[in-house]
């Protein structure tokens, strides 16, 4: 049953001027009450129209960063619930709370955002149910009671930063006997409840801290702290001075040629915590609550002294997801790219699956998640999290009278700084989203209930493609992301691809109906089944007149085009399958074996080349190390991944481009071939019901290993290369199997447990 709120939304009376470049102040607010017995058990349900830290006599409830975080508010508002009863004491209690704007009316988007995009005030909405020892029931509510208080956060923005005046702290302000004379009563406002629900994703929590590898000064003077690892956090200071001293503290993911912090990539995202002094002789220790950067290096201005690497701390942010896929090998820059991938999806699932987390965007685009999700669901446990993004996308995508899900989700105004058409366009591949994450879920997992609570989702968006290709069941023309940032697209246009928009469009087109066919066939919907298989294959037909021209070419000589037309099935098995392949590995072989493709071509061009017999191709473009390439940006000193293949380039210099993030998972997205087949582990069932070993090595590797937490316990595989010779050592989990296929020898079968098998070691192109 839903809970019944009797609590009210509370939020300052006073009016407010209007928001400055730094973002609006924070509110602090508060009420007593009375303990009269034994406590059994007390529960608080909270939430904000904002974010908020909330607290009991002092203390801080629960460890929860920027709660109740960011879903798509006006259909799904979530609350958090805290086991209170060891917080209370007998007597008078004080519960007090602090306010900021966050993502509900903070400032959000491109070409200076929008601001109160989901309403013009914050709000508290709070209740504390206190059961007794002798059965009563006591429940203190947000209302007119509470009073509000402006506070020491003087200004607090995401994508702006936080200034604190610690001169303006007022102790004891969540504390009983407090004399809040001096406050202003609050106001209510009015609120849907209905919205609101229980907390259904890990929360961002503080995860770990990073001590700075170096302090230095730049060639102007400035102080620069470098914590050697590219992270989605904030800095923790320890501080000693005079009473008004001001120190600001600025971040950036890069230093430029010119060895200062280079801001521009942050595009208006002025990223800086100013932090006043209250001048305490034995120092005093700051945090920012109510933002979070995306950094390596902080500029810090105007420190009392001389900075000393203890003085500051970098926290690392992020949801609070398990860890459940590891991959490691004999090539240390392969371990770096992987470890970079990992950085890239722990800094940018905050909350929602983000497309970066440093400049003035941070949002949750489809297109990026898409792409990513297989390697997601191997990293971290996100079944819960990616499960909350799709209900948002899902309850934004309702608001299309066509059915079409929105770009990003939650849905925002975009004002992107590209010709796309207003309103919400289909976007092949971003939109897609809506089909194929929920599809990898139920494979990673084993979730039918998220096919069958996506499924009007995907089926409204495939719908939706039908109507809009019509009977030639080609579509694409006009404005489309497409294959984005292609590595040949100008710093300027970074939707100028060498594979054409229709070509990418048909191809998903396809991909998703058949997709569809098959989560009806799960969800014993026949005659939708049979529906969608055949509109898959009229897509495929339609594919094969439009693009392809004999045997397995293609009218369009690119690797993309390739790519999808062999990872979606799109051509003939046998001959032209083997013909296309052919011609992919040619196509790598004449860019020198570096990389061809954008964000859709990128996580499948290795599998296309491995299922064609070109496996040796696959890793020549995996370990290629000359720009554009993975390894490219790991001897560049990349700890995540980029957004485009040279946001660095060769000569050190930024990508003059605006889309030049350094932290952007959608090209990392090729780790999920690291662990399916360099490391060679792959669910053969949904949920892992059945293993797949299946490791192709190559590339002079000598040695991987790949550990996958599934459902049903650790899944392990490690193989190794001595004298010619391939030893694989399998541990399958209680209550599955696994289907062990080694180059040279018979697939077998394993039942749980750990086993060793031998087979004869041959070159990668060999063991096709």
């Amino acid at each position: 049953m839903p809970h019944t709120w009797t609590a009210q939304v509370i939020t300052h009376a006073w009016p407010e001027d209007p928001p400055g470049t730094s973002g609006r102040p924070a509110t602090l607010l508060r009420e007593v009450f009375t303990v009269s017995g034994q406590v059994r058990q007390a529960e608080l349900r909270v939430t904000a129209l904002g974010v908020y830290e909330t607290h009991l006599n002092g203390a801080v409830v629960g460890d929860h960063v920027l709660a109740p975080g960011w879903t798509s508010y006006r259909h799904r508002h979530r609350y958090q619930s805290f086991d209170v009863t060891r917080m209370l004491r007998p007597g008078p209690n004080a519960w007090g709370a602090h306010l900021a704007d966050g993502w509900y009316r903070g400032l959000l988007g491109f070409n200076g955002g929008n601001r109160d995009i989901y309403g013009p005030h914050t709000g508290l909405l709070a209740e504390l149910r206190i059961e007794y020892a002798d059965g009563s029931v006591q429940t203190v509510t947000t209302g007119p009671g509470w009073r509000a208080a402006a506070g020491p956060v003087t200004a607090a923005g995401l994508y702006e930063g936080e200034a604190y005046d610690a001169r303006r702290e007022l102790p004891g302000w969540s504390e009983p006997g407090f004399d809040d004379t001096h406050w202003h009563p609050v106001r209510v406002v009015d609120f849907d409840t209905s919205v609101l629900f229980p907390a259904d994703s890990p929360p961002v929590r503080r995860i770990e801290c990073l001590a700075p590898v170096a302090v230095t000064t730049s060639p102007t003077g400035r102080t620069l702290v470098d914590f050697g690892q590219n992270l989605v956090g904030r800095l923790r200071i320890r501080v000693r001075g005079e009473a008004g001293r001001t120190v600001t503290l600025r971040h950036a993911e890069v230093l430029g040629e010119d060895g200062e912090l280079c801001v521009r990539p942050l595009r208006g995202a002025t990223a800086t915590d100013r932090y006043t002094l209250r001048g305490d002789a034995d120092g005093e220790q700051w945090e920012p609550r109510f933002t979070f950067h995306g950094f390596r290096y902080a500029e810090i201005d105007n420190w009392p002294g001389e900075l000393a690497p203890g003085d500051v701390t970098a926290v690392v942010l992020h949801s609070d997801l398990s860890r459940t896929g590891w991959f490691e090998s004999s090539d240390p820059s392969l371990n770096r790219l992987h470890e970079n991938v990992v950085w890239g999806m722990r800094g940018n699932f905050q909350d929602v699956p983000t497309d970066c987390p440093q400049r003035d965007e941070r949002l949750g685009w489809s297109g990026d998640i898409q792409v990513f999700a297989p390697t997601a669901t191997f990293l971290y446990d996100t079944q819960d999290f990616l499960r909350s993004w799709l209900r948002d996308l899902a309850a934004d995508q309702s608001e299309d009278p066509d059915g079409i899900p929105p770009v990003i989700s939650p849905a925002i105004p975009l004002n992107i700084p590209v010709p796309m058409p207003p309103g919400n366009p289909p976007m092949a591949g971003w939109c897609d989203a809506a089909v194929i994450v929920p599809w990898v879920l139920y494979e990673r997992y084993g979730d039918t209930e998220v096919l069958r609570s996506q499924y009007p989702s995907m089926r409204a968006w495939v719908d939706a493609v039908d109507r809009i290709a019509g009977p030639t069941h080609v579509w694409g023309e006009g404005f489309q992301f497409g294959d984005w940032l292609d590595p040949t697209a100008s710093p300027d246009d970074p939707g100028g691809a060498t594979t054409s928009s229709p070509l990418v469009a048909t191809a998903y087109f396809a991909h998703s109906s058949r997709l569809l066919a098959r989560t009806a066939d799960v969800l014993g919907k026949k005659d939708d089944a049979e529906h969608y298989h055949a509109l898959s294959d009229a897509v495929r037909q339609a594919f094969r007149a439009r693009f392809h021209t004999r045997g397995g070419h293609l009218t369009e000589e690119t690797q993309t085009a390739y790519a999808l037309a062999l990872g979606f099935g799109l051509l003939q098995d046998g001959a032209e399958r083997a013909e296309a392949g052919n011609r992919l590995a040619a196509l790598v072989a004449e860019r020198g074996h570096r990389i061809g493709t954008g964000f859709l071509g990128t996580p499948l061009v290795c599998d296309a080349l491995t299922a064609t017999g070109h496996a040796d191709t696959a890793y020549r473009l995996l370990l290629e190390r000359s720009c554009p390439s993975w390894l490219y940006q790991v001897d560049m000193g990349a700890t995540t991944i980029w957004e485009r293949w040279d946001s660095l380039l060769p000569d050190g210099s930024v990508n003059p481009g605006e889309m030049t993030s350094f932290n952007h998972y959608a090209l990392g997205a090729i780790a999920d071939w690291l662990h399916r087949t360099v490391a060679g582990l792959a669910p053969a069932a949904p949920g892992y019901r059945r293993l797949l070993v299946r490791p192709r090595p190559g590339g002079g590797l000598t040695w991987a290993k790949a550990a996958h937490e599934t459902p049903y316990g650790r899944a392990e595989v490690a193989w190794r290369l001595t004298d010619g010779r391939l030893t694989v050592t399998v541990t399958v989990p209680q209550g599955t199997e696994a289907t062990v296929d080694l180059p040279g020898a018979e697939p077998t079968r394993a039942g749980p447990g750990t086993h060793t098998f031998h087979a004869p070691h041959r070159t990668t192109e060999e063991q096709q």
